[in-house]
């Protein structure tokens, strides 16, 4: 069977580094690129990261592009007092010498869906969505031809992690994620209901330092700054894992439990700003527009981000 072709979208981001490397650790998807967007930290940096992640995996080919340094609407705001001021804070990754791409993401995500079979090419958002929805903006005829769209976003039971009712990926720009929301494409989205179901303990992060291999190490130290952050807030012995959600449930979707159901995004009350409005229970007659993620089997989750990050 062929790999699945994914494209990345990220604002790396520890999570996210997470998620990048067990995609380069799993021959059953075919990372056609990374698409790097303003989010935890400003764009200058996550595309930085992008580059510096592919050569940490050994994936120096891969082709990372620069997409949108702002929101659509609103002014950006980012994540340092969670990731540290570079984005990965942690491990001292030595700066790429892969170049960056010259062509803007959004373009390069248009060009490659109008130019890869229909149906063939899933995106994976882990950041704010902007390039996707300026992709769906700027050329209306990729939205059929996506095959899916697994996004790491929003929050229902657990509400928010960055204001109350909102999530960061969709708070900082809910104007994209309304223009994803209401395309039509085929949504699987895992939120902080599940992600917080995914929390990380200390024989997790000790198994990857145990690889020995540049890869566990680095992300060992990624994690080590990274889940200091929701311990604290939350007052847990471990910090979630959101962003590898996503490949998780691209390699194992049996993992996770979830349900068809209508989503909207809040773009009109300052108070509820990018909140994520699942209709769980059914009680409108709006189309069920998304598959929602809500609990996980942690045990095997983990368990298959260290089998993948032991590869590379």
């Amino acid at each position: 069977m062929a790999p699945r072709k994914i494209i990345i979208d990220t604002d790396p981001g520890q999570d996210d580094a997470i998620a990048i490397l067990a995609a380069f650790g799993s021959p059953e998807l075919d990372v056609l690129g990374i698409t790097a967007v303003a989010g935890n930290v400003p764009l200058p940096l996550t595309e930085l990261n992008a580059r510096k992640l592919c050569e940490l995996a050994g994936r120096p080919e891969t082709k990372v592009f620069a997409g949108c340094a702002r929101p659509m609407v609103r002014d950006l705001v980012t994540a340092e007092e969670v990731h540290g001021k570079t984005g990965l804070d942690g491990p001292d990754l030595p700066d790429p010498t892969m170049p960056l791409q010259p062509e803007h993401a959004v373009d390069w995500i248009i060009d490659t869906l109008m130019t890869e079979p229909a149906g063939t090419v899933t995106l994976c958002p882990l950041g704010p969505l902007t390039n996707i929805a300026m992709a769906m903006v700027k050329e209306p005829a990729i939205v059929p031809r996506i095959e899916e769209i697994v996004l790491m976003g929003g929050g229902y039971f657990e509400g928010g992690n960055t204001t109350p009712a909102a999530e960061f990926n969709i708070y900082v720009d809910p104007h994209a994620a309304h223009v994803v929301f209401a395309s039509g494409v085929k949504l699987t989205k895992a939120p902080l209901d599940v992600t917080h179901k995914a929390l990380m303990n200390r024989k997790f992060i000790e198994d990857l330092r145990a690889l020995g291999t540049p890869v566990g190490i680095a992300s060992a130290q990624m994690l080590d700054f990274y889940e200091r952050f929701d311990m604290e807030r939350y007052g847990q012995d471990g910090g979630p894992l959101h962003d590898p959600c996503v490949i998780a449930f691209l390699l194992k979707p049996d993992l996770f439990v979830g349900k068809q159901c209508a989503v909207q995004i809040d773009i009109h009350s300052e108070l509820s700003m990018g909140a994520t409005l699942v209709d769980w229970w059914g009680q409108t007659d709006r189309p069920k527009n998304c598959f929602v993620l809500n609990r996980v089997d942690a045990e095997g989750f983990f368990a298959l981000m260290l089998e993948r990050l032991a590869r590379l």
